[in-house]
């Protein structure tokens, strides 16, 4: 008779599953916020803020007064804790852009809606091209008011 050793398999240290979540996040009182690219970029920064922590976001859709985005939650996250994560990092805008005071006295930028669905490796890419159409889809043009470098005056 032959002796076998019970052993534990080796740990993965990669997360190996898919947890792509598509969410949607709606200004408060439906102000159209997205119309100026700084205020996009400063968003999108504070999402980006918790890659550090695992989450790996995809392509961002901004209309007038709502965000849909693909993002891959760490398993060691809940949706529901993932959301709250999300909506806190991502209201630095009011840190960018002290005008945010005005319309917000409260400081809560998002709605207490949200929308959020699995997303498969099939859907991945509908839902990114769904997210990369929200300006057309909506009709949105938004304005491109970073500061721009003028070459008229730059020294040559």
């Amino acid at each position: 008779m032959e002796t076998v050793n019970s052993v534990a398999p080796k740990k993965i240290m990669d997360d190996t599953r898919n947890n792509w979540v598509t969410m949607m996040f709606r200004t408060k009182c439906k102000f159209a916020c997205f119309r100026k690219q700084s205020h996009i970029d400063s968003c999108i920064e504070g999402f980006r803020d918790l890659e550090r922590f695992g989450f790996v976001f995809d392509e961002f859709g901004f209309a007038d007064n709502h965000v849909h985005f693909p993002v891959n939650v760490p398993k060691r996250y809940s949706i529901q804790t993932a959301e709250i994560m999300l909506k806190s990092h991502s209201a630095k805008i009011f840190e960018r852009h002290p005008g945010f005071r005005k319309r917000y006295p409260n400081g809560g930028f998002w709605s207490g809606y949200e929308h959020h669905e699995s997303t498969g490796i099939k859907n991945l890419e509908h839902s990114i091209a769904y997210c990369r159409d929200q300006q057309r889809h909506h009709g949105v043009t938004v304005i491109d008011d970073r500061q721009q470098r003028l070459s008229v005056f730059a020294a040559e």
